[in-house]
């Protein structure tokens, strides 16, 4: 996932649909980038996999499945059990990180999905030197026996070539590297295209992906708070080949204010909903054939600086305002029964901008603002947790802060009690809102305790 990448422009995806297609035309050899070279025409094999192409012109482009367009209404998976849920809800296309053992294309298949599959590309951030030709030669030969094992399942759609491999990077050779995959998936592979995301873009970076990179058939660029601002940034790059937004939703935790302490300050549920919708209309929609799908950002739960700050749903398996938007954006419809709306949450009267202090062991009052479209019965579950400490970017797996049980003295409404640690310390205070009905709101204040 991203962090904040340099100028730019990030983009993330959940929209456009696919479309199936005719055979893939081989890399031309005078260095015509790929997306510029006309289209085989064929049909798929009833044995063999879906073919998937992209045709049309620089602001015109549409994906193709099966001969037939293809709209993305997507979102981004790492584990296949959370997939269930989502063609429920209009949802038909999933992008993961790395292909570990392929089981997302089986869990897929199942409900009709497909897959935008990502190859895990070593990160010059995490220690890999691609001036290393050996270790690069490794790194190919590993990739390649996953393409092997994996393209003719029918439930692939693209290959993506890597993850923000431009995230802290500042050896262009990587894109050398991603070229090279490329040529080679598409050797081994006809039927689908390659890309490759980025953490936003600037005008550099195109450069170096067009002269180095010339092979793929699309760019990926995946982007948080500045969705909005997509389309004026795209023109202004003057990029002619397809683009798709395989990561967006919510506001980034380096994206947002922070306390004096430096705690983000985390959107309520509801505030996250507005982002996606707004992100959609404003930015997605408006990009139609230029941006040909997108991938909204995450199905399922994740710790990344809190454990509410990106999933769509809670660890528990409950589903946000959020997924009713994406159900809404997908499908023209509301669920039958939408999740608890969550406005506001005041701890000693004061909000997460407040950079509240609190003392140690005193007790305090916390609220929270919330309310049901069908006036469900709401019920509250408060939760203190220590602030992270992580300071790893880019998704770098990260540990769940330590919950601290007593604190929270009740009752489980909507206004409670809490009792301040006696350790001086950061902390955030948690409150899940749920409507009995699978749909959950939530909210959280970080602060402090101080002797002073």
């Amino acid at each position: 996932m991203s962090v904040q990448a340099h100028v730019m422009v990030a983009v993330a995806g959940a929209l456009a649909s696919g479309v199936a297609a005719a055979p893939q035309p081989e890399a031309d050899r005078s260095g015509t980038p790929r997306w510029l070279s006309a289209s085989i025409a064929g049909s798929p094999s009833q044995e063999g996999p879906v073919h998937v192409e992209i045709r049309g012109e620089p602001g015109n482009y549409q994906l193709y499945r099966g001969n037939a367009p293809y709209v993305i209404r997507g979102v981004g998976s790492q584990n296949p059990n959370d997939l269930a849920t989502l063609p429920q809800h209009g949802g038909n296309s999933v992008r993961n990180w790395a292909v570990e053992d392929g089981a997302i294309l089986d869990r897929a298949s199942e409900f009709g999905l497909t897959v935008a599959l990502c190859l895990d590309v070593a990160r010059e951030r995490h220690g890999f030197d691609y001036d290393d030709a050996e270790a690069v030669a490794r790194q190919f030969e590993r990739l390649r026996e996953q393409v092997l094992a994996h393209r003719g399942h029918p439930a692939l759609l693209a290959w993506i070539i890597g993850n923000e491999l431009n995230h802290d990077y500042s050896n262009p050779r990587v894109y050398d590297a991603v070229n090279d995959l490329s040529k080679m998936i598409h050797e081994l592979d006809p039927h689908h295209p390659t890309t490759t995301t980025t953490a936003g873009i600037s005008a550099e970076l195109a450069q170096v992906i067009r002269q180095r990179a010339p092979d793929l058939d699309f760019l990926s660029v995946q982007v948080y708070g500045g969705l909005a601002g997509l389309p004026d940034a795209l023109a202004e790059l003057g990029l002619d080949m397809p683009l798709m937004v395989t990561e967006w939703g919510t506001i980034g935790h380096w994206e947002v204010d922070a306390t004096e302490w430096g705690a983000p300050i985390e959107p309520t549920s509801s505030a996250k909903a507005q982002r996606y919708r707004a992100g959609y209309e404003q930015a997605l929609a408006p990009l139609a054939g230029r941006v040909i799908g997108n991938y909204a950002f995450l199905w399922g739960q994740k710790q990344e600086r809190t454990p509410t700050w990106y999933g769509l749903f809670t660890a528990d398996g409950r589903r946000t305002e959020a997924v009713d938007v994406l159900q809404r954006i997908w499908t023209g419809d509301w669920p039958a029964n939408r999740a608890p709306a969550v406005t506001g949450l005041a701890l000693d009267g004061q909000a997460a901008e407040d950079s509240v202090r609190l003392r140690p062991g005193q007790t305090y009052a916390a609220a929270v603002q919330a309310s049901d479209p069908e006036q469900d019965a709401l019920r509250f579950d408060w939760r203190l947790l220590r602030e992270s400490a992580a300071t790893q970017s880019g998704g770098d797996p990260e540990e769940i802060p330590e919950a601290l049980a007593a604190a929270v003295l009740g009752p489980a409404a909507s206004e409670t009690q809490l009792q301040a640690p006696t350790q001086p310390s950061a902390y955030r205070l948690f409150v899940y809102v749920g409507d009995g009905q699978g749909g959950v709101g939530h909210a959280n204040l970080p602060f402090l305790v101080a002797q002073d």
